[in-house]
């Protein structure tokens, strides 16, 4: 199972994009857990706002967008623990 998390926008517009492969990872079952607890079909559409990143986070079959408004909860959870992730590789 494979995680993305893409951030875009800001004032710069720059994308950046995190993955993790959660098979390969120690805890690969937390994760697993983890990721089953999130309230993917929970996620309200917000309008972007100017100049603040919006997020898209893919986990097949799930993706969501979330403004930066949004990124609080086990969303902020998620995309620090995939950004962590890619930090010590």
């Amino acid at each position: 199972m494979r995680v993305v998390v893409s951030r875009s926008g800001g004032i710069a517009g720059i994308r950046t994009t995190w993955e993790v492969q959660v098979d390969d990872q120690p805890d690969a079952s937390d994760w697993t857990r983890f990721l089953d607890t999130l309230p993917w079909d929970e996620v309200a559409a917000e309008a972007p706002q100017p100049d603040r990143y919006a997020y898209r986070i893919r986990c097949a079959p799930h993706e969501v967008v979330l403004g930066e408004q949004q990124v609080r909860g086990p969303w902020k959870e998620l995309i620090d623990r995939v950004r962590g992730a890619n930090e010590k590789t």
